[in-house]
């Protein structure tokens, strides 16, 4: 399975993009891990809802077809480690081949996104930067796949 995070802009701190790439290099050894950054362009004349279904469907056209959509929102279902880790192990089962993982810009993602979202995930109830939540949901993803292995980093 591969699972491909697409996501709006550059991360903009140094320190986040060599923690993405530390666990983005660690999840290669059980899984697949594509990181896309779409370019996306602010008008100064849109609304910040104009803005959000630019954006929301600039990630859309991004997902290749038969992909799960899992975005990445507030509103969304939150997981223990261990229950993400059984959620992989669901979607293994059902032989599903990409998995592409939504992560918005400061403003969230369009109602139309969510709309078109298989699954909603919140990582936190907290707030986080989209540019954070990148870092989180890569290290999340590691932990559930150690999880899966029986390996000791849960622990």
């Amino acid at each position: 399975m591969i699972f491909e995070l697409l996501l709006l802009g550059k991360t903009k701190d140094s320190y986040l993009s060599e923690g993405i790439a530390e666990f983005a290099g660690r999840l290669q050894h059980y899984t697949r891990v594509s990181i896309k950054h779409i370019q996306h362009k602010k008008k100064s004349q849109w609304s910040e809802e104009q803005e959000k279904e630019e954006d929301g469907r600039l990630l859309l056209s991004h997902v290749p077809a038969g992909a799960l959509k899992v975005a990445l929102d507030f509103r969304g279902r939150q997981f223990t480690s261990e229950g993400l880790a059984d959620l992989i192990g669901q979607w293994e089962q059902q032989g599903l081949k990409q998995v592409s993982l939504l992560i918005g810009g400061p403003l969230g993602h369009s109602k139309t996104l969510v709309d078109k979202a298989d699954l909603l995930l919140s990582l936190s109830q907290m707030t986080f930067t989209h540019d954070m939540t990148r870092l989180f949901l890569l290290e999340q993803l590691y932990r559930a796949h150690t999880i899966r292995a029986g390996e000791k980093y849960h622990k």
